[in-house]
């Protein structure tokens, strides 16, 4: 007995004078059990020692958690147990392979309760064991563990509190996001080495960042996430399929949920209620920080929006183009969203017409997808779409999965829509989302006077029987052409015998034929030029920057092709004149001189071209 008390003294004693080496660097739990194995074996001949800790009723590997492939449980280990002593190791752990060679179990019990046990192999060479471990052996050695793990539960949890504190502190000096992500992905390597850690957020977080994060997806996330995010409460979930046990933790602010710190351990490790709280409390100030960092971000990009949202209407309403407008729009978009497509379409008879302020994709066939799946859309509701993953909606392998379209509103009606694409899924964020609803809203207006501004234009500046040009047009037409250009021609065409048409046939049959007269010069004369009417039965030809030679041969034709295309067959005659930058004419001449050499075709028998000579003046 006096024996057995010295051991036990001289044990203690080993212990406490290794705990209080300053030489010895004891961070991990592993460390305080290296030094109670090395004193068993040396006082009580207990060799390769494994201990087990027992959390929530089951006993939890204390390093080289791989050993066990097996959920030890307090009530399976119960029946092999003697109370307070020694006992011969239970076959079923015995099997295990790394267990093959150990020989005993021993209980650690603290006021009858059992705190863990430790698995051994007994050296033969001494005393029988039973008569060197008596239960007051054991209940020291439980003692001795039980200071052990609050020694070292208190240096954990200061470093922890201390590293957690530092955190908090860099959290209150930073608007930074990626400095707190990263911080959070640190804190939790450095105190769970072990274990592997991953940052899901919300869609409407920004995506811009340098950490890597997983975006959190309600159609795929495991039920205890959802869960954990949905109740602002931690949850733990075996995921066996998975082969890991998963803790979710919600990394919330004041005012929202912005996503989960999800820790993945192996299936048989079990998080204790202090790992628990810490995990807990680092995910809530990381929330606050994100949250705080989130408000300040927003509130910069409000006033930046509001001044986009200013500028822009400002801009648009200027007296510009419908062209003009969408490409200023585009380029807004383009420095807001960061898109990599971009697109305007508008409503005519029930189709949607790409514009000019269309980006490349618009321009190829890939673009019917895209179009087709947002004019569905449109064609049911009013509300604006955002997608987050287009790929997750059709079978189709696509190239562009962050959709956004916006309608074009006015009196209650689509008159066309905007459309963003990008090739990322999740691209674009909600606040994004709402900048480009609000942008396109106070766009939508704007854009519809311009439209229907040009729409009275062209009524202004076409005459509504031929849809040629108006005379008004034409004269401001050439005016400018005479200032700009290099040269220039100008015909003046009157239908021969024109009243006698009318008289014979009747006005109806009149305007039709200079209808198709006018269509048949504006397949001649194309984009080279005008066309308009003059008056009554007086058509003119204005194309700038043309040969002497080429104008004459154009007017040839236009009085040879006139005559068989129209129905009653009709004839043209033509006066023309042209100009060259070395002896720019003056406006009023050239419809003079024309005029003239008009006169001189019909008193030379009709049905010909005459090019204005200046002697024509005298005989005129």
């Amino acid at each position: 007995m006096v024996e057995n008390q010295l051991k036990i003294d001289r044990f203690k004693s080993d212990v406490l004078s290794l705990c209080m080496n300053s030489n010895l660097q004891l961070n991990k739990f592993y460390d305080y059990l290296q030094i109670l194995e090395e004193s068993l074996a040396r006082f009580f001949n207990m060799e390769d020692c494994f201990l087990f800790q027992v959390s929530e009723d089951k006993f939890k590997p204390t390093y080289n958690i791989e050993v066990l492939n097996v959920e030890l449980t307090l009530n399976l280990l119960q029946p092999f147990l003697n109370g307070n002593k020694v006992v011969d190791l239970p076959e079923f752990i015995k099997e295990l392979s790394y267990f093959k060679y150990h020989t005993d179990l021993m209980p650690l019990m603290i006021n009858n309760k059992i705190e863990g046990i430790i698995v051994f192999k007994y050296n033969k060479a001494n005393a029988p064991i039973q008569t060197e471990l008596t239960e007051d052996i054991i209940n020291e050695i439980s003692y001795v563990h039980n200071f052990l793990v609050q020694k070292y539960e208190v240096q954990s949890n200061e470093q922890k509190y201390r590293k957690l504190y530092g955190m908090t502190d860099l959290f209150h000096s930073t608007m930074d996001i990626d400095v707190i992500l990263e911080n959070v992905l640190i804190t939790i390597e450095e105190n769970f080495s072990d274990l592997e850690v991953e940052l899901i957020l919300s869609n409407d977080q920004d995506r811009q960042t340098r950490v890597r994060i997983k975006p959190f997806d309600y159609l795929s996330e495991r039920p205890s996430t959802i869960e954990s995010f949905v109740s602002g409460e931690i949850k733990e979930d075996v995921a066996s399929e998975l082969n890991c046990r998963l803790l979710n933790a919600p990394i919330k602010g004041r005012q929202a949920i912005y996503g989960i710190l999800q820790v993945k351990a192996p299936l048989n490790y079990s998080f204790s209620n202090t790992e628990k709280e810490f995990i807990r409390m680092l995910a809530q100030a990381s929330g606050n920080a994100l949250e705080n960092a989130k408000l300040y971000h927003q509130s910069h990009r409000l006033i930046s929006d509001l001044q986009l949202i200013n500028e822009t209407s400002h801009r648009l309403n200027m007296k510009l183009t419908i062209n003009e407008m969408l490409l200023f729009l585009q380029k807004q978009l383009l420095k807001s969203f960061q898109p990599m497509e971009v697109g305007f379409l508008f409503k005519e008879h029930d189709y949607y017409v790409m514009t000019e302020a269309c980006t490349t994709l618009f321009n190829n066939d890939a673009r019917h997808m895209y179009i087709q799946h947002v004019e569905k859309h449109f064609h049911v509701t009013q509300d604006p779409l955002f997608i987050a993953d287009f790929s997750r909606l059709i079978s189709e392998n696509i190239d562009y999965k962050s959709v956004m379209a916006i309608p074009m509103i006015v009196e209650e009606d689509i008159i066309g829509f905007s459309i963003v694409l990008h090739k990322e899924p999740y691209f674009f964020s909600f606040d994004s989302f709402k900048l480009m609803q609000s942008l396109i809203h106070h766009s939508s207006l704007a854009i519809s006077n311009s439209v229907l501004r040009e729409q009275l234009q062209e009524m202004v500046d076409r005459d509504h029987l031929t849809k040629l040009f108006a005379r008004s047009y034409s004269d401001s037409y050439v005016e400018k052409s005479i200032q700009k250009d290099d040269s220039g021609m100008f015909l003046l065409i009157d239908i021969d015998n024109f009243k006698k048409v009318n008289d014979t046939y009747g006005h109806q049959v009149g305007d039709e034929v200079l209808v198709q007269i006018a269509l048949q010069l504006q397949k001649e004369i194309g984009t080279r030029g005008i066309c308009s009417r003059w008056g009554g039965e007086e058509l003119a030809v204005y194309i700038p920057n043309i040969l002497e030679s080429e104008a004459m041969k154009v007017s040839e034709e236009l009085v040879d092709i006139v005559p068989k295309v129209t129905s009653p067959s009709v004839t043209i005659s033509a006066g023309m004149i042209t100009w060259h930058k070395e002896s720019r004419p003056d406006f009023q001449e050239i419809f003079l001189h024309a005029d003239t050499a008009l006169y001189n075709a019909k008193h030379k028998g009709k049905n010909r071209v005459c090019v204005f000579e200046n002697s024509m003046e005298l005989q005129h």
